[in-house]
């Protein structure tokens, strides 16, 4: 067993122990994380066969990669979470583990853990993803949603076309798809509008050039960008991990124009998920998508020297 901060180990090739959670569990992520965000001390606990990557700030221990942002958490190394168990078993009297945002499967392993350091976890449900079952065309996915949203989204996307010129999907990449995508999250009201400051524009620069981040522009039949999504994908899905519009084109939906085109895209790709990430919003769940419940487990060390 090893604590160190050495983001070369091995041990993060291992697979995690829930399944299709993207690049969030992974060294990529997080090491992009942590050298963008990242505060207190890194603990990443190795057995070999089992990996988590921690944090230690103000006698609060978390997963690296904090919660607002990283939509998902697991141990690396199968079913077990056996190096959780081994650092927790280590730690002086005192300090609080809360470990959230992980899938059942994960959720049971950690708790698993714990239990072997002899601690009794509390275990809440704190958010839910919202995963999108895919078939293998978008006009076998149309027909799966129901008759009233189906109608809707065929006429969103022809009023836009009819209005703006036939809507096209452009994959963009470099500093200048990232500025494109913070310009026009930065013009969005209310708190999406503040939310990307020039720190959070370079961690966007960040996960784009060193984390598989891809940028997706809806434009017009002028080429005039309507609508962007940043989103990561591997062999099987599409996670959607930000999206931001342009204001002048509002009353022409252009973010359910751009997710239906995201949508047939990813079929177009192969995928079987189109994964929404965090969020209850009523609009992923009307284009089909089904609720993943994540939970936060946590518990305190007892009295140890």
């Amino acid at each position: 067993m090893a604590i160190h901060a050495d983001w070369t180990t091995p041990a993060f090739d291992l697979p995690a122990v829930a399944a299709t959670l993207g690049p969030f569990p992974g060294r990529v992520w997080l090491e992009t994380w942590w050298h963008n965000r990242g505060s207190g001390d890194l603990l990443i606990a190795d057995t070999g066969d089992s990996l988590v990557a921690l944090t230690y700030t103000d006698r609060l221990v978390e997963f690296a990669g904090e919660a607002d942002l990283t939509d998902y958490h697991s141990p690396l190394g199968g079913a077990s979470a056996t190096a959780l168990s081994v650092v927790v078993e280590d730690l002086p009297a005192g300090i609080q583990l809360r470990l959230d945002s992980l899938p059942a499967a994960a959720s049971r392993a950690v708790v698993q853990a714990l239990v072997a350091a002899g601690h009794s976890p509390t275990v809440r449900q704190h958010e839910v993803t919202a995963v999108l079952d895919l078939p293998d065309s978008f006009e076998a996915y149309l027909a799966t949603i129901r008759k009233k949203e189906r109608h809707e989204l065929r006429r969103k996307r022809r009023r836009f076309d009819n209005e703006r010129g036939s809507a096209t999907l452009e994959r963009r990449s470099g500093s200048e798809a990232v500025a494109l995508f913070a310009d026009l999250h930065r013009r969005s009201a209310g708190d999406k509008g503040t939310f990307m400051t020039s720190d959070m524009e370079r961690f966007f620069l960040a996960m784009h050039q060193t984390a598989g981040g891809v940028i997706d522009v809806l434009v017009d039949g002028s080429g005039v960008p309507a609508s962007a999504i940043f989103s990561f994908e591997d062999d099987e899905a599409t996670y959607l991990y930000n999206s931001a519009f342009e204001p002048d084109v509002g009353h022409l939906s252009p973010g359910n124009v751009v997710l239906s085109h995201m949508i047939e895209s990813a079929i177009g790709r192969g995928h079987t998920v189109f994964d929404f990430l965090k969020g209850d919003e009523t609009y992923k769940f009307r284009l089909g998508a089904r609720p993943r419940a994540l939970y936060e487990v946590s518990t305190t060390t007892g009295t140890k020297p």
